[in-house]
């Protein structure tokens, strides 16, 4: 859902109606995750996917019928469906596509919280229900909302075993995790089934070195998620001018830069340097860090080098076998976008724990659920509120 925000948030504020179809279960291969969405507005525009071409037609149909009848539904493809074959499932997969109509100007600025805060770059969550009493089907309820949901319309829906405040705490207990996926409450002698979809802000790449190769890395790196920050201590490399697809270019000793910059566990450090007096140092400040990847530019000569340098600082074997080095993928890359290629492929595979091996010699599924999607959480029942 989050990755249309900016059609979301276009059409909300044109006051235009148009129904969202989601990606909310996947089993077996598909090629898109769970979450993924494919907006179609009441003039029959398009935007977005739910599965790379295989049901797009039938999808199509279901948002054009959501928006005529104003309700919602979950559609289910698969492979051995004759109706899901008929429109070019054959992926082997099976898909639960929810469809849900956003009539004009309903709900309009509670509805498109989220997607705003996603198109501004800021940690974001949604839910929507999508199984329960009809008439909750289809709620949109932003994470962080304090009203999205009352007891009242949770009471005339027949949920009397479950207040508004709980439930919106799992909503946004599981947008804070950064997890997408299925949230079971359970109300007693029934369940509300949410589906949460957060997107937390973008992580960081930090390349330090203001190379050639930094600008072609910091350009693939864009569509990928990243927000890039180039640094070198040399401020007739250090330019804006130089790195026009770098979020921020900052003249200062990678070291020192490293030590004032928050990271987190989705944050990739890449040193693209060749002088060691400055590399050794943010390398053994970055390997001491819980960050998701620190990779560094070389040669094998240099390399062996760079690890001795670092065991001399105190580097520890541990820390070592962390780094990625000399980095990047075997693709025999020559160019600064090829080498940027390279980088970034070792880059995703780390984060998937995938071989990086051609998939002609792998077998097993292609499409993998990374962690953190298609999970169910289950809450369990508390007693009720006086009310």
């Amino acid at each position: 859902m989050l990755e249309l925000a900016q059609d979301v948030v276009g059409r909300l504020g044109r006051g235009e109606a148009f129904a969202l179809a989601t990606v909310t279960a996947i089993r077996g291969s598909a090629p898109l995750p769970v979450g993924t969405s494919m907006l179609v507005d009441a003039s029959g525009r398009v935007a977005g996917s739910v599965s790379g071409g295989c049901v797009e037609g039938a999808v199509f149909e279901l948002c054009a019928l959501a928006l005529e009848e104003d309700s919602a539904h979950v559609e289910r493809f698969g492979i051995d469906d004759e109706t899901a074959f008929a429109v070019g499932l054959s992926c082997g997969g099976e898909l639960d596509v929810f469809v849900q109509p956003f009539p004009s100007g309903a709900g309009a600025d509670a509805a498109g919280e989220p997607f705003r805060r996603a198109l501004a770059g800021s940690d974001a969550g949604v839910a929507v229900v999508v199984a329960g009493p009809a008439g909750l089907v289809g709620r949109v309820l932003p994470a962080g909302a304090d009203d999205a949901l009352t007891d009242a319309e949770l009471d005339a829906a027949g949920l009397d075993g479950v207040r508004a405040e709980r439930v919106q705490a799992e909503v946004d207990r599981a947008a804070a995790s950064g997890r997408t996926g299925m949230v079971d409450v359970d109300c007693g002698e029934a369940v509300l089934r949410l589906f949460v979809e957060s997107r937390l802000a973008p992580p960081r790449l930090l390349v330090y070195g203001a190379i050639a190769f930094g600008d072609a890395l910091a350009a693939a790196a864009k569509p990928l998620g990243y927000r890039v920050t180039v640094c070198d201590h040399r401020p007739a490399f250090a330019t804006p001018e130089r790195f026009p697809h770098a979020d921020e270019v900052v003249v200062a000793r990678p070291a020192e830069h490293l030590a004032r910059t928050a990271t987190d566990e989705r944050t990739v450090v890449v040193v693209l340097g060749h002088d060691a007096r400055t590399d050794v140092p943010v390398l053994a400040a970055a390997l001491e860090r819980p960050v998701a990847f620190v990779g560094a530019l070389g040669s094998r000569r240099t390399h062996d080098e760079r690890m001795r340098l670092l065991r001399d600082v105190g580097v520890g074997d541990a820390a070592l076998s962390s780094l990625h080095s000399p980095i990047g993928l075997d693709l025999g890359a020559a160019t600064p976008a090829e080498t940027a290629l390279s980088i970034l492929a070792e880059v995703v595979a780390a984060r998937t724990g995938a071989s990086g091996r051609p998939l002609r010699e792998t077998t097993g599924p292609i499409h993998r659920t990374v962690p953190g999607t298609d999970a169910v959480v289950r809450s369990a029942p508390t007693a009720p509120a006086a009310h």
